[in-house]
């Protein structure tokens, strides 16, 4: 049976390993993110100071610091060998759905429920410039791999180009008729894919900013992700399909069928071989690239599964759901090998300067996984996300 461990009370958004596989992040609507050791599943700290569930995090390239964006409008840089927090960057003014690294660590990226890019310099904690110019929610940003760029995709059915040392939009590449849900580039940072709402893929030459390819599929794309070898693309659908592209011809080589639900997110094995796919179905399949074969089918979430990513070395996959458990899957034989949650009821919940507690009612409460660190939450009055947790156990109950 697999270990089960303290962890999130709420959904998890996003997961992400670090470059050496060695430490797992997790962030969740819980308002927490968590790092985990990826060989014993031991939960090595809790980053708390979020106000807000979180949507997106990221590692930098040499695996020191852990990013995040959330719903409190702010961009937080952590210390991953400490827990503590770096620096906490403003500018924006809603919720941040994506947050990126540049290749050298220098720069992240942000995109916004404001309608806006954020460019943020990491060593100095300081916003560059705030990019407006989308006239929608950005759902993602991407950096080229040259380092020198960075692509935006919104609800306004555009993608933007920027240069990073002066903040300019280069280009807005104009086609899509639907939101843009992803944006994804090529390694060698030639092309770049875009997957929307409108049922196609675009192919973009990011020197010209021509569309030198348009791919009709048969719904909505939720994600797009270039193979290794930017040789193939794989999408996930709406509809619950998976497909895998030819770049070079455009042509569709495998439509995979297996999931019932939307197919939220798709992810290549560092080798290509294998892809991996994330449903509403609540489980994870893995395919063989090569000839579109369902490989394993990985059941056990009982939600939706919103996140996917593999270890660096192509062994593990990790998987965050909306069941609010993290689960660590061996990709050779389809086990699960950990799965991350909490057994008590108010895991991480902050309590301090809580109104109307008796002594009796705290211990209880402590009892049950709340701690006291210095935040400004209180008990179902200013952070609705609580109220689900309170109303579960009246605090009358806790006499």
């Amino acid at each position: 049976m697999p270990q089960v461990l303290h962890g999130h009370r709420d959904r998890i958004r996003s997961v992400s390993f670090s470059p050496d596989g060695q430490t797992l992040a997790s962030g969740s609507n819980d308002f927490s993110i968590r790092l985990w050791d990826a060989q014993n599943g031991w939960c090595l700290k809790v980053l708390q100071g979020n106000s807000c569930g979180i949507h997106s995090i990221s590692f930098s390239p040499d695996g020191q610091t852990l990013v995040s964006g959330g719903e409190d409008t702010a961009i937080r840089l952590w210390d991953v060998h400490n827990g503590q927090c770096l620096n906490t960057l403003h500018g924006q003014t809603r919720w941040i759905y994506f947050v990126n690294f540049s290749p050298n660590g220098q720069f992240l990226v942000s995109g916004s429920t404001d309608q806006t890019v954020g460019l943020w310099n990491v060593q100095e904690g300081r916003c560059l410039r705030i990019l407006h110019g989308h006239t929608g929610w950005v759902w993602s940003v991407s950096f080229n791999p040259n380092g020198q760029t960075f692509a935006s995709g919104s609800q306004d059915t555009t993608v933007r180009l920027w240069n990073v040392q002066e903040g300019e939009c280069l280009k807005v590449l104009h086609g899509h008729t639907g939101w843009v849900h992803s944006v994804s580039f090529s390694s060698n940072g030639q092309t770049l894919v875009s997957g929307s709402d409108d049922h196609t893929l675009r192919l973009w030459n990011v020197q010209s900013g021509q569309c030198f390819k348009v791919v009709h599929t048969s719904r909505g794309i939720c994600s797009v992700r270039f193979s290794p070898d930017d040789q193939t693309l794989a999408s996930g659908h709406f509809d619950a399909t998976v497909q895998i592209w030819d770049i070079r011809e455009g042509q569709c080589l495998k439509v995979l069928h297996g999931h019932t639900g939307c197919t939220w997110s798709v992810n290549f094995s560092p080798d290509g071989q294998t892809l991996a796919s994330g449903s509403f179905d609540a489980s994870i399949r893995l395919w063989k690239v090569q000839n579109g074969q369902c490989l394993r089918v990985l059941q056990g979430h009982t939600e939706a599964v919103f996140a996917i990513s593999f270890s660096p070395d192509g062994q593990t996959l990790a998987s965050g759901s909306h069941d609010e458990t993290i689960k660590l899957w061996d990709v050779r034989t389809g086990e699960c090998l950990k799965t991350l949650r909490s057994d008590r009821l108010y895991e991480g919940m902050n309590i301090r300067g809580a109104q109307g507690l008796t002594a009796a009612q705290q211990a209880t409460l402590k009892a049950l996984g709340a701690v006291e660190t210095a935040l400004r939450l209180a008990l179902g009055v200013r952070h609705s996300r609580l109220s689900p947790h309170i109303l579960r156990w009246p605090i009358s109950g806790l006499s």
